[in-house]
């Protein structure tokens, strides 16, 4: 048996498409343990159906953002999200956006290789400054802060867990390129 090794790629809405019942299982599942991705228990699939083609594949085909898929053995396993689209006053600035791995798939780098292929693509559209957030302690802070990100401060209380049973503060991060 041969192992591909994985990738990471940036999608186009065909992609969107024909990888959507990979996407909503990813976001499915780490919703369903416990990720801080704006997403409530229980999650089902038309609803993470309806983000991925609502939201998602209409701003990829404006250019507002960009997709970036992390694949293994043919299958989407992680995803991650560069905002291009910002008021007129920060033109310099992208966001990073629901950067998700499946539970089943952390831990081997994806993350990191996701975050990479955002950051260098950011730094092709001629941006200089990257934000994002998220949820304080959490270990994705420590996979930010392993690529270069910095914190900017802290929001208590800034949005209720996944279970829907406590609030959870969140931390704003920063990154020059």
């Amino acid at each position: 048996m041969t192992h591909q090794r994985p990738f990471v790629s940036r999608l186009t809405p065909k992609d969107i498409d024909d990888n959507l019942t990979d996407l909503c299982r990813v976001l499915v599942d780490s919703v369903a343990d416990g990720a801080a991705i704006s997403f409530m228990m229980p999650l089902d699939h038309d609803t993470a159906a309806r983000f991925w083609v609502d939201d998602v594949k209409s701003a990829v085909e404006n250019g507002e953002r960009h997709l970036f898929g992390a694949f293994a053995e043919g299958r989407l396993i992680g995803t991650v999200q560069l905002l291009l689209s910002m008021p007129p006053n920060q033109p310099h600035r992208s966001e990073i956006s629901k950067m998700i791995v499946h539970p089943l798939a952390r831990r081997q780098g994806l993350g990191k290789a996701l975050m990479g292929e955002a950051l260098s693509s950011a730094r092709e559209e001629g941006k200089t400054l990257v934000t994002l957030d998220t949820r304080t302690g959490d270990v994705s802070e420590a996979l930010y802060k392993s690529v270069g990100f910095e914190p900017a401060g802290v929001i208590p209380d800034f949005a209720f867990d996944p279970d829907g049973q406590s609030r959870h503060a969140t931390t704003y991060m920063y990154r020059y390129l």
